[in-house]
């Protein structure tokens, strides 16, 4: 900033002060709603301190023991799980980006269906699809591994298109002068330009993955998650400490994994 440089300070034009208002006033509205809606018993609030403290005192000692005849085995099968969910959404998700991208597929019906996809796949829950596909194949690890795959569609799709509609024309334009073939134009133009962002958001997506897996054993879909809801629902708190800790620990060295093999990638 040159010694020149005189900054003008400017009151708000009155239209720009009535929108600045309006949109105050209307998180304030949300909120009181929302606390009106709310259901806060103040009896639960007063002993909360109490009940954290013998919960923790339930959960020592660790009952280390029994990570090798209870835990160590669903682990591998959440690891599992999240990598064969992550490897189906990226199966299903290439096409489907490739429909949603505008400068790809012109064809408006055919991006809308990509976009209806990928909508649907983020905007229903993971518990939910690993409740619908539990009543479909069942309790166990396949439901968990097709929950994983239809949930990560989306989100894997949505940032495929996105980056190939980002891509520079004029290698595609260049390819597309020259006659080249559309798998041609595809694997010579788009794919060097998009495979970093591709693989950044595969490694990102299974990291997700990781932590979704031992949630949606809860609801009897495979993995970590079945055998901390047993425990749970037997009161073994000493247990329930084991799991989440294994559970914390496997979510950290997914994260540092994750985050050096994208540094070497981008």
């Amino acid at each position: 900033m040159s010694p020149q440089t005189v900054h003008k300070w400017q009151r708000f034009t009155f239209k720009e002060q009535m929108a600045r208002f309006t949109v105050f006033l209307g998180f304030a509205v949300a909120f009181s709603v929302s606390v009106g809606t709310v259901q806060v018993i103040p009896e639960f609030l007063y002993d909360a301190h109490i009940q954290v403290a013998d919960l923790l005192t339930r959960m020592w000692p660790m009952d280390l023991a029994y990570y090798p005849q209870g835990i160590h085995e669903a682990m591998v099968e959440t690891l599992h799980i999240a990598s064969l969910g992550t490897l189906l959404a990226i199966t299903m998700a290439i096409p489907v980006g490739i429909m949603g991208a505008n400068n790809i597929v012109r064809i408006p019906i055919l991006n809308w269906l990509a976009k209806l996809i990928l909508v649907s796949s983020r905007s229903v829950n993971s518990l939910v699809w690993a409740l619908l596909f539990v009543a479909i194949f069942g309790p166990g690890a396949l439901a968990g591994t097709v929950c994983i795959g239809f949930r990560s569609v989306g989100f894997v799709g949505k940032l495929f298109a996105e980056a190939l509609e980002e891509t520079d024309p004029g290698p595609i334009e260049a390819l597309t002068a020259a006659g080249a073939p559309w798998i041609s134009i595809f694997l010579k133009g788009y794919w060097p330009q998009v495979a970093p962002s591709f693989w950044g958001i595969f490694l990102f997506r299974w990291d997700i993955n990781v932590r979704e897996s031992a949630v949606i054993g809860l609801v009897g879909a495979g993995g970590i998650g079945m055998v901390l809801d047993t425990a749970l629902n037997l009161f073994h708190w000493d247990r329930v400490s084991v799991i989440l800790l294994s559970i914390f620990a496997v979510v950290v060295v997914a994260e540092i994994f994750v985050t050096n093999i994208r540094k070497r990638i981008i």
